[in-house]
């Protein structure tokens, strides 16, 4: 379910992760819900998969509708590695200046 590469948008709840999935799929972004794999520690247990090339209008969506995940992680070499938090980074637009 989630290959190398693949990037997975983590929340603080279900209610969020569902609404985000929702505002995703109206934009036709290629996203899917999955059950979040159980080395990730989440909240509710379900993670938004994503490509890296898919990330900048993935971010920028959930930033104009206030949905950012608590963090994001990607598969490498077997292991999640965390790449974004929500706490440590700028908003999505001064991020692309």
């Amino acid at each position: 379910m989630v290959s190398e590469g693949h990037l997975l948008a983590v929340f603080n709840s279900a209610h969020r992760v569902m609404k985000a999935e929702s505002s995703l799929k109206t934009l036709g972004l290629p996203i899917l819900l999955i059950p979040a794999p159980r080395r990730l520690q989440t909240d509710c247990g379900l993670a938004i998969r994503f490509s890296e090339e898919d990330r900048p209008g993935i971010m920028a969506a959930l930033e104009r509708d206030g949905l950012l995940p608590e963090f994001i992680s990607r598969l490498e070499a077997g292991e999640f590695v965390t790449v974004w938090t929500c706490s440590n980074q700028p908003p999505v637009a001064e991020q692309k200046r």
